[in-house]
């Protein structure tokens, strides 16, 4: 596939995030645009890395494998956003900078256990139920703080923010509350636990990420509205 379109759907994407910024008094500098490539053939690397993207994300190893294994890929900095099993963790610790699904105590003991193995350091995101539908996955809001906590005091592990999803709704605005709960609950564990390093939020994908930039978001994880054609 011919991906020559990637470059002003980057360029269109970064202007909406400007916008963003400007309504809600912020540095565009403070938003990392995550290409989630899941839906692409890995060719999409190379035409993502000449329009300016840094930061890539798949959310299963199985699909992520032959991405990891393009030339390209190394040119980038790769984001594991999806449910990781224990049993994957050794595939994804040595590959992946980020880890945005931190969800359960077991898979911190085991990012841990591989990072320190491998001698490397992941960043992790613990990932908050804000919406509280049955079906997300990630804590509960109410028990955010002992994971942040664990996983702050384990070696190989540097928690760096919390991360959501929003409930698919028709218009962005609906899912605002959404947004401005995480950014809350960051700000309360940050101070409670003094953690400076707790600055990171990812949240926001291709249908709500200017209503997530306005609310704080630091990285949005965006997929359809670059790559498919």
């Amino acid at each position: 596939m011919d991906y020559g379109f990637v470059r002003q759907r980057v360029e269109e994407v970064r202007a909406r995030v400007e916008a963003a910024c400007r309504r809600s008094g912020r540095d565009p500098a403070g938003v990392r645009i995550v290409a989630v490539t899941k839906t692409a053939s890995p060719d999409v690397l190379p035409a993502l890395h000449a329009a300016g993207i840094r930061d890539a994300a798949e959310n299963r190893w199985q699909m992520a494998r032959d991405k990891l294994a393009h030339p390209a890929a190394s040119s980038l900095d790769w984001h594991f956003i999806g449910t990781l099993q224990t049993n994957k963790v050794k595939y994804v610790v040595p590959r992946f900078a980020w880890v945005h699904s931190l969800d359960r105590p077991e898979l911190a003991h085991a990012l841990s256990e591989e990072a320190v193995r491998r001698g490397v350091v992941v960043n992790v995101l613990v990932q908050v139920n804000i919406s509280g539908e049955a079906q997300k996955h990630g804590v509960a809001p109410e028990d955010a703080e002992a994971l942040v906590r664990l996983a702050h005091e384990l070696p190989g592990l540097a928690v760096r923010g919390l991360m959501t999803m929003a409930p698919i709704a028709e218009r962005p605005e609906d899912v605002r509350h959404v947004f401005a709960g995480l950014r809350a609950l960051m700000h309360e564990l940050r101070s409670r636990l003094s953690l400076e390093a707790l600055d990171q939020l990812s949240m926001g994908m291709s249908d709500d990420f200017e209503v997530a930039v306005e609310e704080g978001a630091t990285m949005i994880r965006i997929g359809r509205r670059l790559v498919n054609p």
